[in-house]
């Protein structure tokens, strides 16, 4: 029963002693109707997809524990502890079983009317409340298509993607010889002069394909006769990237970009917005999130809340005695 004991110990010290995380809406609880035909267990491919009305125990005042209700219970309990029931399901019935037990004395005993346990009960009970209003405002936020359609055709600009090609001229800090046999390493001005000297032969009507052949040491896009990929206005880039390839209109040349190791030049290849139907369902979340703020802010700007007591929040400062 060693297992056992610790269910009970990490049960305890959870309710105890667990500080509930920042609100936020849960995750969409699973679809109900009055009699589902099947529930899955989640327990991987060890155990088949039987029916939610299947008793799995009988507890000892005769009520019925079915599967049902266990993928219930899963779902809301903390993940560890879910994860060790699912291991060891006959091990899981018999902690619920006593679980249940437990607390049917400690209502016995009035336990639930004492202090802590009272208060613990009653901010548990407000906590999955406030969780689960927000999860009902959320999920009953309906955007139009059209309304998604709308903010994507006057915000382009926000879905901006650039195909790019790349020359790439590397330098190093280490003026010691190097071995022999290797390539010499330019210093950051003979780098700096070389992509120069690179961007002046492109403006003179250089092939930047040819150029890339002879001179970039990015042998990834080098390979690819300098294609470096597509850049979108949503990725993660160095600023001093995103601002030379973001001011591109197709064919242009950007100026040399400086990066920790070398000198970029870019040229744009095909400049335009990301395809509506890559973007919908990120605009359409961003239009629910922005739904859900306003409500939000409204419903705070309208809790009118009075300080009785202004000393009580003050860091340090004792609240002041008074009727």
């Amino acid at each position: 029963m060693k297992y056992f004991s610790f269910f009970l110990i990490t049960a305890a010290v959870w309710a105890q002693s667990a500080t509930p995380p920042a609100a936020a809406p849960p995750s969409a609880p699973p679809a109900h109707s009055p009699n589902p035909p099947v529930a899955n267990f989640d327990v991987g491919a060890h155990l088949a997809t039987v029916p939610a009305d299947t008793v799995v125990a009988t507890f000892d005042d005769g009520r019925k524990l079915t599967i049902g209700e266990l993928t219930s219970f899963l779902a809301a309990m903390p993940p560890n502890m879910a994860q060790a029931a699912r291991r060891d399901r006959k091990a899981f019935v018999q902690q619920f079983a006593m679980m249940r037990h437990l607390s049917e004395m400690a209502e016995k005993n009035k336990l639930d009317q004492q202090s802590p346990t009272r208060e613990a009960i009653e901010f548990n009970r407000m906590y999955l409340l406030m969780n689960a209003q927000l999860h009902d405002v959320l999920t009953g936020i309906k955007v139009p298509p059209a309304d998604v359609e709308s903010f994507y055709n006057n915000n382009k600009e926000h879905f901006k993607q650039v195909k790019v090609k790349a020359i790439y001229i590397q330098f190093s800090a280490d003026n010691s010889a190097p071995a022999a046999n290797a390539p010499k390493h330019l210093t950051e001005a003979e780098a700096q002069a070389k992509i120069a000297s690179l961007r002046t032969a492109l403006a003179g009507g250089a092939s930047f394909v040819k150029l890339v052949k002879e001179n970039s040491e990015d042998a990834t896009s080098a390979a690819k006769d300098g294609d470096f990929g597509t850049m979108r206005s949503s990725d993660n880039l160095p600023e001093a990237i995103r601002t030379a390839v973001f001011a591109l209109k197709a064919g242009e040349v950007s100026e040399p970009v400086k990066q920790p190791n070398g000198f970029y030049l870019f040229r744009a290849e095909e400049v335009g917005p990301q395809p509506y139907a890559e973007v919908q369902e990120q605009i359409l979340n961003q239009l629910r999130e922005a739904h859900f703020k306003k409500w939000m802010d409204d419903l705070s700007a309208g809790l009118n809340l009075k300080v009785e007591n202004p000393a009580f929040f003050t860091e340090g400062g004792p609240a002041p005695t008074g009727k």
